[in-house]
This record gives structure tokens, C-alpha cells and sequence, in this order.
């Protein structure tokens, strides 16, 4: 059984503490917040101990790995204090805001080995995966064409906002990984964005619509579109076009039932209302992948390499946006 800690008990980390508590091959020891009343809450919820400090964590030596659920601008310290103390690593998206900061976070433990992955959950949805299992098996022939959508159904709160790094390097940078997952390594970005849903999104300095075109080295032309409101619900749908025919993966319904009379055809129960829900069976996945692997010895994918990646797309994406130029990267 692979003991482990959750450092953050807010939305994130308290789905991530709960498929943990409920694993066959893991054991959620302790769960650990800067807030002792979320902590001790979740604690309780679970059947699991609050952990006074940090340190009482790094010094579990029963505690072999941590899952860093915490605000962004505190990953690297905590990526780096886990490694150093011997901990294998799961951190959520993204490393930090800062691409030079999480740079030198690489940087600083790198001689130690890491054993880390990202939590970008959405290469372990089992509709995207079986996407880029059949792009690698050549069922459509050579990608050509690969176009992401992910809107979500309102905009958060302000202050998640000013906190988040913004739209490219929050929400976007899921879709950043996805594009460098099916179609590999990217070598040129070009952004728009606009102001389209809440004017006091644009008062903190930052867009809430977006499309973002990608050239990949492989020559596919790829496209994101993003925005921070949907009538409908959490729209997440893929689509890749090939040579030799296309690939789709569609919004999740609550059940599959149509509805078909004199005024509509068709009809259909609305799409899963967030992410919690849309990527329910992604989070479960994910954890058993990291557990599998750090019981095995297994390399760890998403890596930090990868998370470094995805945010230098963010990067250029927005240094595009700024000066309204193609960024090359090649």
C-alpha cells in the first residue's frame, strides 16, 4: 500500500483525498491545509488524520508520496521540498505561472531524481486516449487537422481570476498539453482573444475568449477555442481530420436517451455540468497510474517536462496575443 498525503483541501484536493481514501492500493494518510478547519473537515469526512505542518509530512517516512492540490504560486516551493525529502511527487496543473520560475524549480531538483507527474487529467479521459491511440495506429491516415474545444459553463470568481496566472496559463494550458498529446511537439503559435463575457475580467487584465492557432512539427495545423461561459454546460469536444476519414470525441450526457416529438428532434439531456463531473473517471485514472508507477518504478507521464511545455505554449500564446505575431518555436 503506497502511503500518501494531500497537500490542499479545497475543490481539487478534496476529489483527489476521496479517490484516494477509497483506493485498493493506496493509503491517504494524512491530508494537510493551510486552512486547519478545511483540513480537519476533510479529515473527518474521510477517516483519515489532519497533519499539523509540512514538516510532520516530510518526515512520514510511511509517507511515500504527496499530491499537491494547493493555489499555483505555491507548487514549486512545495515540488521542491517533497523531492528533497524523498517524496514522489503528483502536483496539479500548471508548475507555476512564471516559466523561468518553474525553470529553476527544475533546476534546483533535478539531481535528486524526481519521481513526478502532472495532473493533467485529460490524457487519461478515456474517449481522448482512445483518440490518440487510434491517431498512432494510423486510422485516419496522417493528422491533418486537429481542432480543440473547451468552454466552460461561467466564469469564475475575480479573485480566482487575479490569482490563476490567467486565462492562457489556467485554463488553456489543458488544451496546450492535449494538442502537444495527440499531435506532438508544436513549433509555431498564433493568439486572439477577446472580451466578450464579464467586463470585470478585462478590468483585472486578462481576455475571456480565445482562439489559438498551432502549426506541429509533424506539419498538422491545430486550432483551441476557449471561453469562459456556455449556456449549454462544460463543453469539452475534439476533433482530428486525417487523410483518410476523422475522429471525434463528443460532450458526455447524463444518460443517452433522445427525445423526438413535434417540436424537436434529437433532444438530449444537457452535457455533465463541470469538470468535476465530465472527468470524473479521468481523476480515478490518473491516480492508479501514478500509483502503479511509483510502485513499479515506471517512468511517470505527464512528466515535468511536460508540464514545462505547456507553459511555454502559454507563454507564446500570449507574447502572440501582445504583439500580434506568429511565435515561432522551432
Amino acid at each position: 500500500m503506497l502511503g500518501m498525503a494531500v497537500l490542499g483541501c479545497g475543490r481539487i484536493g478534496r476529489i483527489h483525498a476521496g479517490n484516494l481514501a477509497g483506493h485498493a492500493r493506496a493509503r491517504l494518510r494524512c491530508v494537510y491545509d493551510v486552512s486547519a478547519d478545511a483540513a480537519r473537515q476533510t479529515a473527518s469526512e474521510l477517516g483519515t488524520q489532519r497533519a499539523a505542518s509540512l514538516e510532520e509530512i516530510w518526515a512520514d517516512r510511511e509517507i511515500a508520496a504527496v499530491l499537491i492540490a494547493t493555489p499555483t504560486d505555491t507548487h514549486v516551493p512545495l515540488i521542491t521540498a517533497a523531492v528533497r525529502a524523498g517524496k514522489a511527487v503528483f502536483c496539479e496543473k500548471p508548475i507555476d505561472v512564471d516559466l523561468e520560475r518553474a525553470r529553476s524549480c527544475w533546476r534546483d531538483i533535478a539531481a535528486h531524481r524526481p519521481r513526478l507527474m502532472m495532473g493533467f487529467n485529460r490524457r487519461y479521459d478515456p474517449s481522448f486516449r482512445a483518440m490518440r491511440e487510434r491517431l498512432q495506429r494510423g486510422d485516419i491516415g496522417r493528422l491533418e487537422l486537429l481542432i480543440i474545444t473547451s468552454r466552460d459553463p461561467a466564469p469564475p470568481p475575480p479573485a480566482y481570476i487575479r490569482s490563476s496566472g490567467g486565462l492562457l496559463r489556467d485554463m488553456t494550458i489543458h488544451d496546450f498539453d492535449m494538442a502537444r498529446y495527440l499531435a506532438g511537439d508544436i513549433t509555431q503559435v498564433q493568439a486572439f482573444g477577446a472580451n466578450l463575457v464579464d467586463p470585470r475580467i478585462a478590468k483585472l487584465g486578462d481576455i475571456d475568449t480565445c482562439t489559438v492557432s498551432l502549426r506541429s512539427k509533424s506539419g498538422a495545423l491545430l486550432q483551441i477555442n476557449n471561453s469562459r461561459r456556455c449556456a449549454y454546460g462544460y463543453d469539452q469536444r475534439i476533433e482530428a481530420f486525417g487523410a483518410t476519414g476523422m475522429l471525434q470525441a463528443g460532450n458526455q450526457h447524463a444518460t443517452s436517451v433522445e427525445h423526438w416529438d413535434g417540436e424537436r428532434t434529437a433532444a438530449r439531456d444537457p452535457v455533465l455540468n463541470f469538470f468535476l463531473e465530465r472527468y470524473a473517471a479521468a481523476y480515478r485514472a490518473e491516480l492508479d497510474a501514478f500509483i502503479d508507477s511509483v510502485e513499479e518504478g515506471r517512468p511517470l507521464k505527464p512528466d515535468f517536462a511536460d508540464g514545462l511545455e505547456a507553459l511555454r505554449l502559454a507563454v507564446a500564446a500570449e507574447d502572440s496575443l501582445r504583439t500580434h505575431q506568429v511565435v515561432d518555436l522551432s
